[in-house]
């Protein structure tokens, strides 16, 4: 509550007043969610930036294609590098340090012109990002660290991403207005990923904020969801009950293996607790959104659109130009509007014409 004091002058006599002016969490909380709920119809991009460079052969590091969204992503760049004529080879790092350090090594020995880094943390990987400087080879990324656009630190010519505070934010004041003003959060995140740690404190402090209340702050790895997922889930209906009313992760994948746990304690598909994922929008959570199936939220990114934005990264800095100051759009996904906006491979993809305009930009 904040107070405001005036001097008012009443009848030649100076008098202190008072007015009190009275926070809604609650309507402020909806306002964004109602923001972020609407379709995307407007292209808010580059429509300027170099042709598409001839003859260049590109290599994507996946960091886990069992990811639904590094998996969106990596078709978004094989579509994209299709549309401007490159060639374009995936690797699949498997959700291990040393699969993604393995997958590194084999993109340089490719001698690619170009890498793309797939969700997981540039800094992981320091060695080879030294010897991709020295082979002069440029990098772009999707979801690489906290920081979006260029990265020094990491050598990046930019960090492609929506805005991920913003994810997060919209995902707690969704479960805050769910539950009428008093959730009881569990949160999942990964410490391996410095952005995961950022988007669960965002979480965290946007509940408490606005005045709920968060039960436990879980890291589990994501890389090993399908083993501990199960049995955690259980323990913690064990230990918090009918207190645990929302459940916020910082994506999708920690959803795909709660529902037989919940399934199993008596819970129904759309029973709490109700899962909110700050993230990805995958092709599983769109499923089982549309199921009201164990997950009644995802705050989608447009996979496929950021995929054809790392191609036009990529393109700018072949061309030595600099890169191009995009934050694509978020969009929080319901039961409500999960059919408007699912794309042919059932995730965000915006109907605001992002390839047209990216062609127009390459002369495609």
């Amino acid at each position: 509550m904040k107070r405001r004091y005036f001097l008012q002058a009443t009848t030649g006599l100076l008098m202190l007043c008072t007015t009190q002016a009275f926070a809604d969490p609650l309507a402020d909380a909806k306002a964004v969610v109602d923001k972020y709920a609407s379709a995307v119809k407007q292209w808010d991009g580059p429509t300027t930036g170099p042709k598409a460079q001839a003859g260049k052969t590109i290599v994507v590091l996946a960091g886990d294609l069992k990811n639904g969204g590094i998996l969106g992503v990596s078709n978004g760049v094989e579509e994209a590098a299709k549309a401007i004529g490159w060639q374009v080879k995936v690797l699949d790092g498997a959700g291990s340090i040393g699969g993604r350090t393995a997958a590194f090594g084999q993109a340089i020995a490719l001698k690619p012109d170009g890498i793309i880094i797939d969700g997981f943390d540039a800094v992981e990987q320091a060695p080879a990002l030294e010897q991709a400087k020295e082979a002069k080879i440029p990098l772009v990324a999707w979801h690489a660290g906290p920081v979006i656009g260029p990265d020094d630190k990491s050598g990046l010519f930019a960090n492609v991403s929506t805005d991920a505070m913003e994810v997060s934010k919209a995902a707690a004041d969704w479960a805050f207005v769910d539950a009428k003003g008093k959730p009881g959060v569990i949160i999942f995140t990964d410490s391996t990923y410095a952005i995961a740690i950022a988007k669960a404190d965002k979480m965290k402090a946007e509940i408490e904020r606005l005045g709920g209340k968060v039960l436990e702050y879980v890291d589990t790895p994501i890389a090993e969801t399908s083993q501990r997922m199960p049995q955690l889930t259980t323990s913690l209906l064990q230990k918090y009950g009918d207190s645990w009313t929302h459940s916020l992760a910082i994506n999708d994948l920690y959803f795909d293996f709660m529902g037989p746990s919940l399934a199993s304690a008596g819970k129904g598909g759309t029973d709490a607790p109700i899962n909110v994922a700050a993230g990805d929008g995958s092709q599983s959570a769109y499923e089982r959104i549309r199921a009201g199936q164990f997950q009644k939220v995802t705050v989608a990114e447009p996979l496929n659109l950021q995929g054809w934005q790392l191609v036009d990264e990529l393109n700018r800095a072949f061309a030595g130009e600099k890169w191009s100051g995009y934050l694509s759009p978020l969009h929080v996904v319901t039961a409500d509007n999960v059919e408007f906006d699912g794309g042919p491979q059932n995730t965000f993809d915006p109907g605001n014409g992002y390839k047209d305009q990216y062609k127009k930009i390459w002369g495609k």
